[in-house]
């Protein structure tokens, strides 16, 4: 009989004379010859969420982040929250209500929120609850919040400008406003355009704008620390702020340019390289709304997943670093609709991977051994490859999957 490998991503192309392959909740991996497997690819099922808080059932989680000290804070809603190894929560402090995603970082001392607005907070990481708003006449609010070489790092909303802190900002100078200096602010220069976002890279920073992207670095500069690197600007931006993610040396994101939009990147050596197929940028662009796209990233036995959610399209795609693939996630809900799937964001926290709900407020262990989403099964869906014999008639009479079942 006749074997039909099953070897690659989805690929539902333009035309489904052409490619007609969709995968939903699977992931290829790539079995190694010397093992002598019987299909060069295996098709593996994305982690289930395993409930570990319950949330308020109508609040998004707008960010999770583990600290540089390996705490884990949330904000759900307008709350912000510390949450223990044994996920005993305890809120600490409110900030804007939204359902935006929020940015958080930390020097060490002090985490530093913002939320895309002009005002922003900071969480005292020696007490692991002391919490207050930001102060000062040079502090603008930011999109994204980072860190390097002792400074934190913002955008100014809608300017392609970036400030930065002092060195080693402390929760105080930061409460009463003495953390910020009026001169510690410059533009991007190569293109006009504002900085989307931020993103710190092997300690260079990279100003995304919505059309062009600029890298600077420290120079020690008695004026202001930081330049832009000589020969590095890319012609590409971002359609989407929250799509920007760092993972190891490489910035992803759903871009924009002169030209068009709706292609994913990779930056990686000052370049951006284009990591979507023609498939992907097809789907993506009959999406009404493109530019709530949001993107987090983690890895899990080895893979290395950086996943886009699209809230207004319900869709979620999720791109595997490891086998350069791509896959769709998805929820199944009590009628057996397709919806994006339950997890905003993620951190690395405790041991485990914990994603936030975009929803409900709900705390989750992303959990290869968890078969459902927190009860609810979980749709897995592949579709099978074009079968042709020369256009002649093809007829099967039998059919055996290769399937591991429990």
């Amino acid at each position: 009989m006749t074997r039909i490998p099953l070897l690659g991503g989805s690929y539902q192309a333009r035309s489904v004379v052409a490619s007609a392959q969709r995968v939903v909740n699977l992931f290829p991996e790539n079995n190694p010859q010397s093992a002598q497997t019987p299909e060069p690819v295996t098709h593996y099922q994305t982690p289930g969420l395993n409930l570990l808080i319950e949330g308020d059932g109508i609040s998004p989680v707008r960010c999770t982040y583990r600290s540089s000290r390996g705490d884990l804070y949330r904000v759900v809603g307008g709350g912000v929250y510390y949450v223990n190894a044994a996920f005993d929560e305890q809120l600490i402090g409110t900030i804007s209500t939204g359902t935006t995603p929020v940015s958080m970082k930390d020097n060490g001392l002090v985490i530093v929120i913002v939320d895309g607005g002009v005002s922003g907070w900071a969480i005292d990481m020696d007490s692991l609850v002391t919490f207050g708003q930001i102060s000062g006449t040079n502090f603008y609010g930011a999109t994204t919040v980072d860190y390097v070489d002792t400074f934190f790092l913002f955008n100014r909303p809608d300017t392609a400008q970036m400030y930065i802190s002092v060195s080693n900002a402390t929760y105080a100078q930061l409460i009463a406003g003495t953390a910020f200096d009026a001169l510690d602010i410059a533009s991007k220069t190569g293109a006009p355009d504002p900085i989307a976002a931020l993103v710190v890279m092997h300690r260079e920073i990279w100003l995304v704008g919505e059309l062009t992207t600029e890298i600077w670095y420290n120079s020690g500069s008695a004026d202001f620390t930081f330049q832009p690197q000589p020969g590095a600007f890319i012609e590409h931006g971002t359609v989407a702020p929250y799509s920007l993610v760092k993972q190891d040396l490489s910035v992803y994101w759903l871009s924009q340019d002169l030209q068009g939009q709706a292609i994913f990147m990779r930056g990686q050596n000052y370049q951006a390289l284009r990591i979507s197929t023609h498939a992907i940028e097809n789907e993506v662009s009959q999406y009404s709304v493109i530019s709530d796209c949001v993107g987090y990233t983690y890895q899990q036995e080895g893979h290395t997943f950086i996943v886009f959610n699209f809230p207004t399209a319900n869709k979620t795609w999720a791109y595997d670093q490891s086998t350069e693939q791509w896959h769709e996630r998805a929820y199944t809900d009590d009628d057996g609709n397709l919806n994006r799937s339950r997890v905003a964001c993620v951190a690395n926290v405790y041991g485990m991977i914990v994603a936030g709900d975009w929803q409900n407020g709900n705390l989750y262990e992303l959990d290869m051994n968890t078969y459902t989403d927190n009860g609810q099964p979980i749709s897995r869906i592949r579709a099978f490859p074009l079968l042709i014999n020369e256009a002649k008639r093809v007829v099967y009479n039998m059919f055996i999957a290769d399937m591991e079942v429990g």
